[in-house]
């Protein structure tokens, strides 16, 4: 079915559409997925159909969030996948995934996500958490090492810390840009995101978090004093156990924390 998929559709480069197109692969990430009607099964981004055809295999019914209105027409006249498939034809950056959460079942979510809106429907997703039993991504591979990374590292950022305080980042496997049409210039990877019932370092209000992350790593390369010098006193740093000399890289999830739920205190 692969190759033959292709004919017929110009990958759209404004959509940032690469396909894929590797059986092995194809597999490998459907395997990962675990397709279950004992969840509501949602793919991002269908496509020409790669994972969705194989995981529709395992199940009786897949919603699809599809932005490109040429192939969401594709999907909903296809021989096989039509009486499988709930289509919206949406941007799945402004869309509400609660509106298709069903009685005592979770959200699994999958995708081979455009590179280019990747991060920010990162942060889109994360809103719906508490409704997502698991989430696996096809992203490029520098995303994926941002969101796993830790305390420390050069790809540690707000990516990372936001990921980790919703969600268990566990990378899967990676992929060359040859399982791909048009083969991409970046690798890619695949990831899996477990949203926590209970987050490891609640937050009173994730809006301060949101904004610390942002404004701390908004200057990465300057301490914490002075990023954050329109927040937090140097005294009031010291008083939460923090070095305000550190840079941003260097605190933790729990730290970050720690800084919003201060902040949040102090707002009511």
């Amino acid at each position: 079915m692969n190759s033959k998929v292709h004919q017929g559709h110009k990958a759209r480069k404004r959509f940032g559409q690469n396909f894929l197109h590797d059986d092995y692969i194809i597999d490998q990430i459907v395997d990962a997925i675990y397709p279950s009607d004992d969840f509501t099964m949602v793919e991002i981004g269908p496509g020409l159909g790669a994972l969705t055809t194989p995981v529709c295999d395992r199940i009786a019914q897949l919603h699809v969030v599809e932005l490109d209105r040429d192939l969401a027409a594709r999907l909903a006249s296809h021989p096989f996948l039509q009486d499988k498939l709930v289509i919206h034809q949406a941007d799945a950056m402004k869309f509400d995934f609660t509106d298709l959460i069903e009685p005592g079942k979770k959200l699994k979510i999958f995708g081979n996500l455009p590179y280019n809106i990747s991060t920010q429907l990162m942060f889109h997703l994360f809103e719906f958490a508490p409704y997502v039993e698991d989430m696996h991504f096809m992203l490029q591979k520098e995303v994926v090492n941002r969101l796993a990374a830790g305390p420390g590292s050069k790809t540690y950022g707000r990516l990372s810390v936001m990921a980790q305080y919703y969600c268990q980042v566990v990378p899967v496997l990676e992929v060359g840009p040859e399982a791909f049409k048009p083969a991409p210039k970046v690798d890619s990877a695949v990831v899996k995101l477990l949203p926590y019932s209970t987050p490891p370092f609640p937050a009173d209000d994730i809006h301060c978090l949101s904004r610390i992350t942002a404004d701390a790593f908004g200057k990465r390369r300057k301490t914490i004093r002075n990023s954050l010098s329109h927040l937090f006193s140097q005294e009031q740093l010291t008083e939460l156990g923090l070095d305000h000399a550190a840079r941003p890289e260097q605190l933790s999830l729990e730290q970050y924390v720690i800084l919003a739920n201060a902040l949040a205190q102090r707002k009511e």
